[in-house]
């Protein structure tokens, strides 16, 4: 029986190690693979060798329109920080809220935060807003948009955690003499490391990567993010395949590095999340 079991799951590993490489291994080999030929053989789409490598390619991505790449790069780092900073900050203190209160209105508060998951984001009323309030086509309003869309999800990750710490601590903090604030600052939120590792690396891989969202609220060559560079070498009646791949392979890199190094730290803060809540 053992063995069998042992069977199973040993065939279960080499089916998800199988999975894994043709989902993710393949189409990075084959975009890396594209990205250094020529124009008309990576316009065909295939796996080959390239017959010339092409390093040039990279070259160009970088040059292109006087370096926007480099601007991008700028305005979608300045994008994920910032955006980052709010959350933790926003989605902590709530998460804490909503899991130490017990009553009708943070009941009403988490339908409110449940149905941000599943309701998409309005774009026109979101636009006549902004429009209303001069802050359109702004780094400072994208800011506060990508925090608006992943504010539901941070608040259920803190607030799954905030489930394992025990309350005992608080009221020790509270016979000590701390108020609410310094409760939280001293005591709850150094607690929360593991869960703010899993968000910081999960919200800013999300919002350095979202093409849809700038696309909508932030137009305009100067507030270009990496994504949506992509633009650059599509065209209507053609396109230049080894520039598009080579600019996909370079601003992948930094968050598939990022993802890599802290994939356990992102494992780790989620189980830890889900012991009771």
């Amino acid at each position: 029986m053992k063995s069998r079991q042992n069977k199973i799951t040993w065939i279960g590993d080499i089916v998800g190690i199988i999975s894994a490489i043709i989902i993710f291994i393949v189409p990075f080999i084959f975009m890396l693979l594209n990205s250094l030929k020529n124009r008309k053989e990576a316009n065909l789409l295939t796996l080959l060798l390239p017959t010339e490598i092409e390093w040039e390619n990279y070259k160009t991505i970088f040059e292109h329109n006087n370096g926007q790449i480099l601007v991008a790069f700028r305005n979608s780092i300045l994008l994920a920080f910032f955006s980052v900073i709010g959350l933790i900050i926003v989605s902590s203190m709530a998460g804490y809220v909503l899991q130490r209160r017990k009553n009708k209105v943070t009941g009403f508060v988490n339908l409110l935060i449940l149905s941000g998951l599943m309701m998409p984001p309005a774009i026109l009323p979101t636009i006549w807003v902004l429009q209303r309030m001069n802050i359109y086509r702004t780094l400072f309003s994208m800011i506060f948009i990508e925090i608006a869309l992943q504010i539901p999800f941070t608040i259920m990750l803190y607030r799954g955690f905030v489930a394992s710490i025990p309350t005992e601590l608080e009221e020790s903090g509270y016979i000590d003499g701390c108020n609410k604030w310094q409760l939280f600052g001293k005591i709850v939120f150094p607690l929360l490391k593991p869960i703010t590792a899993t968000v910081t690396i999960l919200n800013a891989v999300t919002v350095f990567n979202d093409f849809t969202h700038p696309l909508y609220f932030l137009p305009g060559k100067e507030n270009v993010t990496v994504q949506l560079t992509l633009y650059n070498f599509m065209g209507k009646y053609s396109s230049s395949f080894n520039l598009l791949f080579a600019n996909v392979i370079v601003i992948t890199i930094p968050m598939l590095v990022l993802f890599i190094f802290f994939n356990r730290r992102i494992i780790d803060g989620m189980v830890a999340g889900a012991v009771k809540g």
